[in-house]
């Protein structure tokens, strides 16, 4: 151990974006369950070259006592890295915001059903906050299983909206709520309107939604909308936090 200067990541702060992964050169930070993660102080060389990737204020650089930085273990970590990433058949878009939005009729031709969607990624865990068509938005936060049950909901809600979905059931509560909120805290949308199905615990959504509104600090009531197992919209309620 040695006092010496290394990495601190605040993950309140942190959103998941991702891009100090990319600018570490050392492959000292990772996303974990969302966050970035200083996954071993021997390869953080305490440089900071991460610091200014981050859009969010999260990472700074702290005096302490934490391993030395060590330069063949960071060279065999990196080679490691990039094995995996070799045997690897994709490069997931998955972080890469893009806004889907038609700008040709074109795009349509030979499709019997046009997609209404209007944003990439999809999934809350992967949406990142400052993503452009989330500002001033109409904002849907659906449960997973919603599009597949529902026959019409790309007419009926997804048109001109952006969504993002995850399942209240199989994920982390706590990170929706947090990743939620950062999204509201940043981008102040219009409207939410939550849609989930009817099964028990689908309805975490709402609760996870009215945490992260009152979490935010705005003013913001919501629909909660709730699909039956046959696709039908059997309740729509307002719910003001």
């Amino acid at each position: 151990m040695a006092l010496r200067n290394i990495v601190k990541i605040d993950e309140e702060k942190c959103n998941g974006c991702g891009k100090c992964v990319n600018a570490c050169a050392e492959g000292a930070i990772q996303l974990v369950n969302g966050k970035a993660k200083l996954v071993s102080e021997i390869y953080c060389d305490g440089l900071g070259a991460c610091i200014g990737s981050c859009p969010q204020d999260a990472i700074t650089i702290e005096q302490r006592q934490a391993e030395e930085f060590d330069e063949e273990a960071t060279k065999k970590h990196l080679a490691q890295q990039k094995e995996i990433s070799e045997k690897i058949d994709f490069v997931c878009p998955g972080m890469m915001a893009q806004n889907l939005k038609k700008t040709e009729e074109s795009d349509d031709i030979g499709i019997d059903i046009p997609s209404q969607l209007g944003n990439w990624p999809v999934q809350l865990k992967l949406v990142p906050p400052n993503a452009p068509y989330l500002k001033n938005c109409d904002l849907l936060l659906v449960a997973d299983c919603v599009p597949f049950a529902m026959g019409d909901f790309h007419n009926k809600f997804l048109k001109k909206n952006p969504v993002v979905v995850g399942c209240p059931k199989l994920d982390d509560k706590q990170f929706y709520i947090e990743k939620l909120t950062s999204i509201l805290k940043e981008n102040s949308p219009k409207s939410l309107t939550v849609v989930h199905m009817e099964v028990p615990c689908c309805f975490a959504l709402t609760q996870i939604a009215q945490k992260a509104v009152a979490l935010s600090g705005l003013q913001l009531a919501f629909d909660d909308v709730t699909i039956s197992l046959k696709g039908r919209v059997i309740k729509t309620e307002a719910v003001s936090t």
